[in-house]
């Protein structure tokens, strides 16, 4: 009787601001197979569409009676509904390791619900990274308080989706790496590191006494689809098969700033891999790749798979369609309000904190001179910028005579000094060990670790839009002017 009590939620007595909220609470605590019974003063069909919007399909829901007067219904949670892993109660430097470790234990096809009380997306570009893309990601819940993420481990590929066979084994001249004679836990390491050496279009030829299939899906998810395997030989006793790394095509060759100006989504990518796209927009995807050691290849299928994380009603501003006045007005709006709004609380909690905690964290000291030097900087800045450089850029536009001087030697003092700005916050991130707080960090601590990886989110897209859409298409429009 007072199990059969406890399930029973009798919903007319809770008031309304907590009915809702209360009814969830009561179903997350089940365990998959237990079953909660509502009783209601009418149909309470609306939840069900929340229930099913915010948890998924892990429940059944059953009438007991339908009205006109009561309603009970039997809310079931699915024997095969995913397990909760609900990070707010986690350690900060914890949280990660445990996410991980939960997503390595899952079967493919398996999933979990990860609910936390911020948008976790950057934990997605830390998975995909490192898992290679082999889940799926799907929301649930999106805030402003909640987020419930489903989290999927894909299946494996059907055999309509697994690699051809070659009716050939003489035609290649590829390098043959036989790992028979290998230990067992060396084989796939020596397979992986041969295929990492390998540049686009090269390929070699491995040799077991099994079919490898297995390697196959592992590659496809630590790697992605930037491969080809072919068969040559399969069995009974000898398979050959040609792994060979994809070509590249032409996105390896534009600059970081053409991408990220036709596409805003695509900093992402970039800023997951630790590359400058707005100081060094200069640069194509190959020549940033190479200096940062990262893999082109898989930043390339990352570019083209970035649009894929936008959801409905997020589409990216079109900046580069706009106006140079128009431009330079939002950027003063957005982007210099915001450090103006923000810099004073930087400066005297980065001065406080290494106060309060640098003999402890010594780094702090360093991070607190950096933050001094960076606002001192930016408010300069944006003064210069707002009274001289953007006045004449939209007089520029306008069509205006003007007589404010050197339009690119003015250009280029504010890029120096965003390269000074962002080189700073380069060394900021890397001394917090990406803004990760101690065990004993308090709550000014977590605010300016918080607000510096803002400031540092919102100052890449600041930079972006002037050193790779308006100044130079100012510079263009001064060439252009002065021609005619």
């Amino acid at each position: 009787m007072d199990t059969a009590q406890k399930n029973i939620l009798i919903v007319p007595e809770l008031p309304p601001m907590i009915k809702h909220s209360t009814i969830f609470n009561r179903f997350d605590e089940l365990e998959p197979g237990e079953e909660l019974i509502i009783i209601n003063d009418h149909d309470p069909k609306p939840l069900y569409y929340q229930l099913q919007a915010t948890r998924g399909e892990i429940f059944q829901w059953e009438y007991l009676e339908d009205g006109p007067e009561t309603w009970q219904i039997k809310i079931t949670k699915t024997l095969n509904a995913p397990d909760v892993l609900n990070v707010t109660l986690i350690e900060p430097r914890l949280k990660h390791p445990t996410i991980f470790e939960k997503f390595d234990s899952l079967q493919p096809g398996e999933s979990f619900i990860l609910f936390n009380d911020h948008d976790p997306r950057p934990l997605y570009f830390q998975l995909s990274q490192m898992r290679g893309d082999i889940f799926t990601w799907e929301y649930l819940e999106q805030g402003p308080y909640d987020f419930r993420i489903l989290i999927t481990k894909k299946p494996l590929q059907t055999e309509e989706k697994t690699p051809t066979t070659h009716a050939s084994s003489g035609e290649y001249s590829d390098e043959v790496l036989d790992v028979t004679r290998l230990p067992h836990g060396q084989k796939h390491p020596m397979i992986f590191q041969k295929f990492d050496s390998l540049k686009p279009g090269e390929g070699f030829i491995l040799s077991n006494d099994h079919d490898p299939k297995p390697l196959y899906y592992q590659m496809i998810g630590e790697r992605g689809e930037i491969f080809t395997w072919e068969y040559l030989e399969q069995g009974p006793e000898v398979w050959r098969i040609r792994i060979a790394k994809k070509t590249l095509s032409g996105p390896a060759e534009e600059t970081l700033g053409d991408i990220v100006a036709k596409d805003l989504r695509k900093a992402e990518v970039f800023k997951k891999h630790g590359i400058d796209f707005c100081c060094g927009g200069k640069k194509t995807v190959r020549e940033a790749c190479e200096e940062k050691g990262v893999d082109v290849a898989l930043v390339i299928k990352e570019l083209s798979e970035s649009d894929k994380l936008t959801t409905t009603g997020q589409r990216p501003l079109p900046y580069n369609d706009w106006s140079l006045d128009f431009l330079a007005d939002y950027i003063m709006n957005t982007h210099h309000t915001y450090v103006k709004k923000t810099m004073p609380d930087l400066v005297q909690y980065a001065a406080k904190v290494a106060r309060v905690h640098g003999d402890r964290h010594p780094e702090l000291h360093e991070i607190n001179s950096l933050v001094q030097e960076t606002m001192k900087e930016m408010a300069e800045h944006t003064i210069e910028e707002e009274t001289v450089l953007f006045p004449y850029i939209k007089r520029l536009a306008r069509k205006e005579n003007s007589n404010s001087g050197d339009l690119e030697d003015q250009i280029k003092l504010r890029v120096d000094e965003h390269e000074l700005v962002g080189n700073n916050m380069d060394k900021i991130r890397e001394l917090s060990q990406n803004y990760t707080l101690p065990a004993d960090g308090c709550a000014s601590y977590s605010f300016l670790f918080k607000t510096l990886d803002e400031f540092e989110e919102d100052l890449h897209v600041h930079i972006h839009l002037e050193n790779n859409i308006l100044f130079p298409k100012a510079i263009k429009l001064q060439q252009e002017e002065s021609l005619s």
